[in-house]
């Protein structure tokens, strides 16, 4: 379940119980009277079934908390016992895994898509990684580079930025992305210059007799497959919650290593391999803001006819003056879902 933390003037406190009081998905509404300071205001606090939390959310902020004045915190419980609780998670269509926060993906992505010092310091760490990689063919290190690169977040931001029409969330992804991978070419570049001037690197490397360099530096259509597999994948973990399968995501992409192939090419002079890599990156990271941007946009559509539906049912009971005891806000969705045990 989720669990609203809830700051309200005085003068809604009324109106955001019954909001959260009216719903099937709701439970364990508890609300302390001038509690809270900065902002001056109610505490109210409740758990929501995790696939109506952001519907919840939304009705909320449609009252003008959270949006104009006051705050919403929004936190995962992770064990929740009782009747009430379980009243709540089976009044929800859908499986609890499968649910979307939106809220909290937005601001998820919106923190992990600045252009930061962070940031920087880990794509350049991933470029050293992934530099020592191509010049001892070994693909431990390729995959460490990979684990360590930071790249997944600015690309996951471009997808919902894009999906939900976030300008400032597309600057900021693209920003980092623009910077991010130009730094780690120029980091495998001047890496691979002092390798190769102290003798530390064989001085007859070449790309082309490097099995992993080879493989990086030679984009075809398994690219794209791979590519447009891991942006749907990474897109899931995200927005659900699977987010362990994110580390395999970011395993079996080349971003990192196509930008280091690039600079390591450049060192050794090998500039068909160069074009080569710079093809490999760009694809790459075409397909997964594809990819992903196309599996948001299917659970946003999901989301945004599950949200007229509950608006429909709310304003047929608002006409006919229905009992929100009886008949609360999703009770519609008693007959479409599935028993749970």
């Amino acid at each position: 379940m989720i669990h609203l933390r809830i700051v309200t003037p005085p003068e809604k406190t009324r109106q955001v119980e019954d909001r959260l009081a009216g719903d099937d998905a709701v439970c364990n509404v508890i609300t302390l009277a001038g509690a809270a300071r900065r902002p001056d205001g109610d505490v109210i606090m409740a758990d929501v079934a995790r696939e109506d939390a952001s519907i919840v959310v939304g009705d909320v902020r449609r009252l003008g908390v959270g949006a104009q004045e006051g705050s919403i915190a929004i936190e995962h419980v992770d064990t929740s016992l009782g009747p009430d609780a379980r009243r709540a998670m089976s009044s929800s269509l859908g499986e609890e895994s499968d649910a979307v926060v939106w809220e909290e993906v937005q601001t998820r992505t919106s923190e992990e898509a600045q252009l930061s010092w962070s940031y920087l310091v880990f794509m350049v760490l991933a470029a050293a990684l992934a530099t020592c990689g191509l010049f001892t063919d070994n693909p431990i290190l390729i995959v460490g580079a990979m684990v360590v690169s930071p790249d997944f977040g600015p690309l996951a931001g471009l997808c919902v930025g894009v999906v939900t029409r976030r300008r400032r969330l597309v600057g900021r992804s693209l920003a980092a992305v623009v910077v991010g991978f130009p730094v780690a070419s120029a980091v495998a570049y001047v890496l691979s210059e002092v390798l190769l001037g102290t003798g530390v690197a064989d001085k007859d490397f070449s790309v082309e007799t490097s099995g992993l360099a080879t493989f990086i530096a030679t984009p075809d259509a398994y690219t794209f497959i791979i590519a447009f597999c891991a942006g749907a994948a990474g897109t899931l973990s995200l927005t659900t919650a699977k987010s362990g399968a994110l580390i395999g995501v970011l395993i079996s992409v080349t971003t990192i290593p196509a930008a280091c192939d690039i600079g390591v090419s450049a060192a050794t002079r090998d500039w068909s391999s160069m074009g080569g890599s710079a093809v490999q990156l760009a694809a790459n990271i075409v397909t997964i803001v594809v990819a992903g941007s196309l599996t948001l946009y299917l659970q946003r559509r999901g989301y945004l006819r599950r949200r007229e539906h509950h608006e429909g049912e709310r304003g047929r009971v608002r006409a006919t003056g229905t009992d929100r005891a009886t008949t609360t806000p999703r009770a519609w969705l008693r007959s479409a879902r599935r028993p749970r045990p």
